[in-house]
């Protein structure tokens, strides 16, 4: 099982990713000049409908406009599904091995690589589609990032406007449902709630009943999507502060047990043994290092206390408590 230790780095890397890859995504295709679009943008929806000889709706006009229904078929459609983005990006991974950005080059290798990620029968379709995506991708790297986007709403409302507007030069309304959809429904919740922490002419019981409301706002899925993605979160912050308070076991079990359920109440006993048996190592190596400073005699302790995969953050776990003495 993973320790505390491991869980809270992944939760680091995962909150820093993401506050990249809703506005960048992966890496962008070098290649066109700053305030031109590539070629082909102006004709992307010609390009959508030829990909598909059904009749396709177009995407809204603005990011924040109701959206319409789905075109007939659409449910039915075999590459429009869930997780088209990542196929994509996948497949764009693979076509911009040693590092080649170059839109055209780029477009060259994704005809002798969509068969490996895309059945036979919608490759065709899949090629066409990939054009369009890696053409928005360098559309999108032209589009300065917002300085303010993380503390401002009018910031962040703009730039998913910015981002919007970019995307309707390049994909039908079932299209962006795929590729897109899912991160929109979450990007207007995270801007709902922006606005409601700014806004100070609110008491705590309206801004919380906003707060409410907006995640009420929410597809069902995509709360329970978000309900999964900050349990952990809600868990990890509760057992800092439980050491805090120096939390006997008995209390921490019984509270997590009544929260999360017996199963997870003991897991999660396991990895606070875990993390006490990691620190009191922590402690012992730390302490005869200060004592007879490096030598032969303390990297043989190391190697009797931390495992190999330890040994590469006995370093950085002894440099945070550091700082963290010093703070």
């Amino acid at each position: 099982m993973a320790s505390t230790r491991t869980l809270a780095a992944g939760m680091a890397l995962a909150a820093a990713a993401a506050g990249l890859a809703w506005w960048l995504g992966l890496r962008e295709p070098a290649g066109a000049g700053a305030g031109s679009l590539p070629a082909g943008a102006s004709s992307a929806m010609s390009g959508a409908a030829g990909d598909n000889a059904a009749p396709r709706r177009p995407m809204e006009d603005s990011f924040f406009a109701a959206r319409r229904g789905a075109s007939p078929g659409q449910a039915t459609d075999p590459l429009l599904v869930h997780g088209l983005r990542h196929t994509l990006e996948a497949l764009l991974m693979e076509a911009q091995a040693g590092d080649v950005t170059d839109p055209a080059t780029l477009k060259a290798r994704l005809a002798a690589l969509a068969g490996k990620h895309f059945p036979a029968d919608l490759v065709p379709r899949a090629l066409a589609l990939a054009g369009r995506y890696v053409d928005y991708r360098v559309a999108l790297g032209q589009l300065r990032a917002p300085k303010d986007a993380t503390t401002d709403p009018g910031a962040l409302r703009e730039a998913l406007e910015a981002r919007h507007k970019v995307r309707q030069q390049f994909f039908d309304g079932d299209e962006y449902d795929a590729l897109f959809a899912r991160e929109a429904d979450l990007d207007r919740y995270t801007l709902a709630r922006l606005e409601i922490a700014r806004n100070t002419a609110l008491t705590p019981e309206q801004r919380a009943k906003a707060l409410r409301d907006a995640e009420a706002e929410l597809p069902a899925d995509r709360r329970a999507e978000r309900s999964a993605a900050t349990a952990h979160l809600d868990a990890a912050a509760q057992t800092a502060a439980f050491n805090a308070q120096n939390t006997d076991d008995p209390t921490r079990h019984a509270t997590r047990a009544a929260q999360y359920g017996e199963t997870a109440a003991q897991a999660m006993a396991q990895l606070d043994r875990e993390e006490r048996h990691w620190q009191q190592r922590l402690d012992q190596y730390s302490q005869a290092r200060a004592a007879q400073g490096e030598g032969a005699a303390l990297e043989q302790l190391r190697h009797q206390l931390f495992s190999s995969e330890e040994q590469q953050r006995v370093d950085a776990a002894l440099a945070l408590r550091r700082t963290q003495a010093g703070s």
